[in-house]
């Protein structure tokens, strides 16, 4: 029998796989132009490594413009401020799509990032609050997933049809689709008002807590040690385990299925025993991109290792992101948005110093050992939390007009969507 919620006991909500479609746009935006480098580069009349800015930018545009969009939009309807986010997301492509010029095409990838941190930070706010207090990590995962999806789905077939159209044929489809997803949003979505009561004072007194910045530095280091062993996998996986190019593709889609595994298991696993499931993925993360010095040489190995990084180290990110939700009581929003940008900031720092450690004389096994070392770096952060606990927490997103709990107290019928 459906809930008060309107959802079936045991099921979340279906606006909770809306926001995830949402992020697996966004998602496939990201990470695509890596695939579509040669065409930019020739369309755009610009180098490879010009065109490689277009990447840049956008990661600059998420670190920076994820915070500030969050505070910008504080006052407004999370209906509004999703569908906003959108509407904005797909103009932007349209715009890079109708343009011959390099920076025009630039400068619509930064704003394009500003949406996409807006729609983030808020929609990781209202997925949690309809998933209710109990489903909160789950939710949090399924939103992540649709991130990881866009790896194992939305990055091949953007590559794949940009080959055949063009760099603009996936940017139209993106339009297109981000316009449709907005549709939805606004049809799923209840439309409720944001009260006089969120405060910039609310959202930056959140950051006082300790435990916060604990969670949030695992979400750091977590991707820093990923993402500075994938950035580099494709020549460790033809150099060093001698795959053929042609079949890397196959074991990048092992890896985004071992992603999509992972923050699906760390969603539900995360709900019951948080500490105990980062801890183990961590270490587990750690051990497997150790492992892929000396094993690397080998293709099986080195593509069941691939995959078992996706599954290790997508298991921390649903469980660490509902934490900093939770320590945020009241104040989520630029949580939710700090978050985004702590997963960024990951990104971007471990694929740096994992290519410095690739020309140097580590060469092929430089990423993998700077990726176990920043891997094996999380589980400060998660003992630290692990030993000062995640109870205590304040109430999580509960709506305004309900009366007023005790600190620590959680509504009994759970938190309700803004």
């Amino acid at each position: 029998m459906p809930s008060a919620s309107g959802t079936t006991p045991g099921k979340l909500p279906f606006v909770v796989w809306v926001l995830a479609a949402g992020t697996f746009l966004m998602g496939t935006t990201e990470f695509v132009i890596a695939g579509l480098l040669p065409e930019l580069s020739t369309g755009l009349g610009v180098s490879t490594s010009q065109a490689g800015l277009l990447i840049t930018a956008f990661a600059v545009g998420m670190i920076i413009g994820s915070p500030t969009m969050a505070m910008a939009t504080l006052r407004l309807p999370r209906r509004q401020t999703l569908i906003l986010a959108l509407s904005v997301f797909s103009l932007g492509h349209v715009v890079a799509a109708l343009s011959t010029s390099f920076t025009v095409v630039l400068a619509a990838r930064v704003v394009t990032a500003l949406a996409t941190g807006a729609f983030w930070a808020v929609g990781f706010v209202v997925a949690t609050a309809a998933a209710g207090p109990q489903k909160a990590t789950r939710a949090t995962g399924v939103m992540i997933g649709g991130l990881t999806l866009a790896n194992v789905v939305g990055v091949p077939i953007g590559s794949f049809a940009g080959q055949f159209t063009g760099w603009r044929g996936p940017f139209w489809a993106l339009a297109a689709l981000s316009a449709l997803a907005a549709a939805f949003i606004g049809r799923f979505i209840p439309a409720q008002e944001q009260s006089a009561s969120v405060s910039l004072r609310a959202e930056v007194g959140a950051l006082r807590q300790g435990r916060l910045w604990l969670a949030l530095s695992a979400a750091v280091l977590i991707m820093g040690g990923v993402l500075a062993t994938y950035s580099y996998v494709t020549p460790l996986l033809t150099d060093r385990a001698g795959i053929p190019a042609g079949a890397v593709p196959f074991v990048l889609i092992a890896f985004g299925i071992g992603a999509l595994g992972g923050t699906t298991t760390g969603g539900r696993l995360g709900e019951r025993r948080p500490m105990a499931t980062t801890l183990t993925a961590a270490a587990a993360t750690t051990l497997v991109l150790f492992l892929m010095i000396p094993l690397s040489a080998d293709a099986v190995t080195a593509t069941a290792l691939v995959f078992l990084m996706g599954l290790t180290g997508f298991a921390v990110n649903p469980v660490v992101t509902a934490l900093a939700m939770r320590f945020a009581g009241d104040a989520p929003t630029l949580t939710s948005a700090l978050t985004t940008s702590a997963f960024n900031v990951g990104v971007a720092g471990g694929s740096w110093i994992a290519g410095v450690a690739l020309d140097s004389s580590l060469g092929l096994t430089g990423p993998p050992l700077v990726g176990t070392v920043i891997a094996a770096l999380t589980l400060l952060p998660l003992i630290a939390l692990a030993v000062r606990g995640t109870s205590g927490r304040g109430r999580i997103v509960a709506q305004r007009t309900a009366p007023a709990h005790a600190p620590g107290d959680v509504p009994a019928q759970g938190p309700s969507p803004r």
